[in-house]
């Protein structure tokens, strides 16, 4: 398993491309993985042939982890495991760290205590007793010992409840988490020490402390006094209303959600919960943007290699309104607003299985051309799963673009920890009411589209949002840009 970033502490195998007994060329992609922040296709290190997999489809591993044995062209498909690391002949796709088998039994003992339920994923056949497909957080326990919470519902048992040979071994292993989870920790201020990991080796994952937080449980520890918890916190913390339940009959078609599609339904709940969510909607016209694209779209092509859209003038329509009002590159930390320094945009891309963001860096320093061959580039790695884990890190302004299906308009949920999100509707051609410059009106055919911007409202205020969005409107309709 690679390692695919600096914040990327595990990932999950989300398709074999290669099977046992398959002749493998180097750098040929071997596997799909998906992790926080990506999905990618992964090649192999070595040319020979795969004669085992170690890791199935699902499952999820740290990096660095084992996840099949690559052999000398010709090699047996049967190599077995203790035969595979001695011999010297082989190549592994990453190297293990070294574990205790103390150690690797523990993990194993976690592993297989948190495996989620197997789901058929074909058309159910009978139906038995009514089943629901989500288990709602469990009550939080007694508050009168320390907590522990396990992820995907999990209920919450008391530390000392599970005995350890090494207490400062355990505490250790639940500390290492990633910079998301940990940050997520910081700001709901939880001791991750006192977590019951469900990751490799009683890893705390994102699944774990959000789970633990919906809960409405508290962390407690000697050290610390007590202290009123601000209003923010007693509101975020209360406990979740459970889900009705879902009833499965005959003919209905069962199947798990996907490692990304877990995601975002996390991201997205978290977003909803953490900020304060408010919509403003704008009628921009964009005739004098179509009429300069499409004088300019042949020579455009021809010049930069790269297709003139619509978006590249958004973007920097987008930037001139982040330079001029700040408030909407920042970030909430606690009691403190961080106003960013560069303008990352981030660019929403529609897949064929899930959705992902991958960002313009310095947005604000390109022009027309280079925002237009960062976005079609960007945007034709995503659907190839070429991405990297930076080009989708680092975000501090998103734009939407639902309008390329037809949509008029939409409230985006904002994607965290940013302060708001650009929807851009589809820009078409309507009937618009104009006056001339001596005062009369008359019915003209416009090129228009909405747009809808959803900001936090705990600290960007209603007339901030639409003297951002008016700004956007004058950029766009005055059309003065340089290609």
């Amino acid at each position: 398993m690679p390692q695919m970033g600096e914040s990327i502490a595990e990932g999950t195998i989300t398709r074999w491309l290669k099977k046992v007994g398959d002749k493998i060329e180097r750098d040929e992609m071997i596997f799909e993985i998906s992790t926080d922040k990506v999905d990618a296709e992964i090649p192999s290190p070595a040319a020979g042939t795969l004669t085992e997999i170690k890791v199935q489809e699902g499952e999820t591993v740290e990096v660095n982890s084992v996840v099949a044995i690559i052999g000398e062209a010709g090699a047996g498909a049967a190599a077995g495991n203790a035969e595979a690391q001695a011999s010297t002949s082989q190549t592994t796709a990453q190297v293990l760290p070294e574990v205790k088998p103390a150690e690797q039994a523990e993990a194993a003992q976690i592993a297989a205590s948190t495996a989620p339920p197997a789901y058929p994923t074909q058309p159910v056949a009978e139906a038995s007793a009514p089943t629901s497909s989500a288990t709602p957080p469990a009550p939080p326990p007694p508050a009168t010992s320390p907590l522990t919470a396990g992820g995907n519902g999990s209920s919450a048992t008391p530390q000392s409840a599970t005995p350890r040979s090494d207490q400062s071994i355990e505490e250790l292993r639940r500390t290492r988490s990633s910079p998301l989870v940990r940050k997520i920790a910081e700001e709901h201020k939880i001791d991750i020490s006192q977590l019951e990991g469900t990751g490799m080796s009683g890893r705390v994952t994102k699944n774990d402390i959000l789970s633990f937080i919906e809960s409405g449980a508290t962390t407690t520890t000697a050290a610390s006094s007590p202290q009123p918890a601000p209003v923010m916190q007693q509101a975020s913390s209360a406990p979740a209303v459970a889900p009705p339940p879902v009833h499965v009959f005959e003919g209905d078609r069962v199947e798990p959600m996907s490692v990304m599609r877990k995601k975002i339904a996390e991201h997205m709940t978290m977003s909803q919960r953490t900020s304060a969510h408010v919509a403003t909607f704008y009628e921009i016209d964009m005739t004098r943007i179509a009429r300069l694209r499409e004088e300019h779209k042949k020579s455009f092509q021809e010049r930069t290699g790269t297709k003139l859209t619509f978006m590249p003038f958004i973007f920097q329509a987008v930037t001139s309104a982040i330079r001029k009002f700040p408030i909407f590159n920042s970030q909430v930390s606690g009691d403190q607003i961080i106003y960013k320094r560069d303008i990352n945009l981030g660019m929403a891309v529609a897949l064929d299985w899930g959705l992902i963001v991958p960002v313009i860096k310095r947005a604000d320093d390109l022009s027309i051309a280079g925002l237009a061959r960062a976005a079609n580039d960007l945007a034709e790695r995503a659907r190839t799963k070429q991405l990297k884990p930076d080009e989708v890190a680092g975000g501090t302004f998103t734009v939407t673009n639902p309008g390329v299906f037809g949509g008029l308009f939409g409230t985006p949920i904002i994607n965290q920890p940013q302060v708001a999100i650009l929807g851009v509707g589809t820009i078409e051609k309507r009937p618009k009411v104009i006056q001339s410059p001596d005062g009369d009106d008359y019915l003209a055919i416009r090129t228009m589209a909405y747009f809808a911007l959803s900001f936090d409202h705990r600290i960007v205020d209603g007339a901030d949002a639409e003297r951002f969005l008016g700004y956007v409107k004058q950029v766009l309709e005055a059309g003065q840009f340089t290609l």
